[in-house]
C-alpha cells in the first residue's frame, strides 16, 4: 500500500538513490506500522510529533505536523502538547519546535 504523502517526500527525495528505503517508508511504516488498528492515526501522529520533539529532530516536524493535521489533530492540540513537552523534552527543544510550528500553521 503506498502512502500518498511518502510519495511526495521520499519517493522524490531519494526514489533514484534509494529505492528500498522508499519501499520500506511506504509499505512497511505507512503501509503496516501506520495502519495497525491498536492506535488511530490522529494517536499515532500525536505520539510521532511527541518523539520527534523529544528526540531532538526537528528535520521530519514539518511534515508530521502537516500529517498530524490531516489526522485530525487541531493546531491548539499539536501547540498544547509541544507547551507540555517543554518540561520533560527541555526548554529549547519545545521552542524550536513552535517556531516550527507556526512557520507549518502560517
Amino acid at each position: 500500500m503506498k502512502h500518498p504523502l511518502i510519495k511526495s517526500t521520499a519517493r522524490d527525495s531519494f526514489g533514484e538513490i534509494a529505492p528500498a528505503f522508499v519501499q520500506y517508508s511506504e509499505d512497511v511504516l505507512f503501509g503496516d506500522v501506520w495502519r495497525r488498528t491498536e492506535l488511530a492515526l490522529r494517536e499515532r501522529s500525536l505520539i510521532t510529533v511527541a518523539a520527534l520533539i523529544a528526540g531532538g529532530q526537528a528535520e521530519q516536524l514539518p511534515y508530521h505536523l502537516r500529517l498530524a493535521r490531516e489526522n485530525g489533530l487541531t493546531e491548539g492540540e499539536l501547540v498544547e502538547a509541544i507547551t507540555h513537552l517543554a518540561f520533560y523534552a527541555g526548554w529549547p527543544r519545545a521552542a524550536a519546535a513552535l517556531q516550527i510550528a507556526k512557520e507549518v500553521f502560517e
